[in-house]
């Protein structure tokens, strides 16, 4: 478990990096991953794909209604996405539960990073914000 606020990364098996953030009694983990097979370095596009999981600490139900992600290229280009819930949906989470999604990033870069934040509710009505911790996009041939 990681402190509260304080990102946390660690290696997995497959070599690929998970970062966490807990805040909130919301536990966020993020896995980027590039993929070659659909970048193309030639034309300065990168894409990575990265996978989110959202888990419950809290005492009630929670739903994730909104997100803002700020984006950064190796060319510390900045932009600010912002929408309702994430890939479609605005899930309700269980305490105790956890909530999974994939989803994707083009870049101009070979190198990047992400950071943001959710915007949730409760069952009661109580809304907060809980981080999407700082986590790095980078080509294969970067990570080592």
């Amino acid at each position: 478990m990681s402190v509260v606020g304080q990102t946390e990364s660690s290696q997995r098996g497959d070599g690929l990096f998970a970062w966490h953030v807990m805040s909130h009694d919301v536990d966020v983990a993020v896995v980027p991953e590039y993929l070659p097979e659909r970048s193309s370095p030639e034309r300065n596009f990168y894409s990575y794909a990265y996978y989110v999981t959202v888990t419950n600490f809290g005492t009630e139900p929670i739903q994730l209604n909104r997100r803002h992600w700020i984006i950064t290229d190796g060319n510390g280009f900045v932009e600010n996405i912002e929408g309702e819930g994430v890939v479609g949906e605005q899930p309700w989470i269980a305490p105790g539960a956890t909530y999974g999604y994939e989803s994707g990033c083009p870049l101009r870069t070979p190198t990047g990073n992400m950071r943001g934040w959710y915007h949730f509710q409760t069952k009661s009505g109580i809304h907060f914000k809980s981080r999407i911790p700082l986590f790095f996009l980078r080509t294969n041939s970067l990570r080592h």
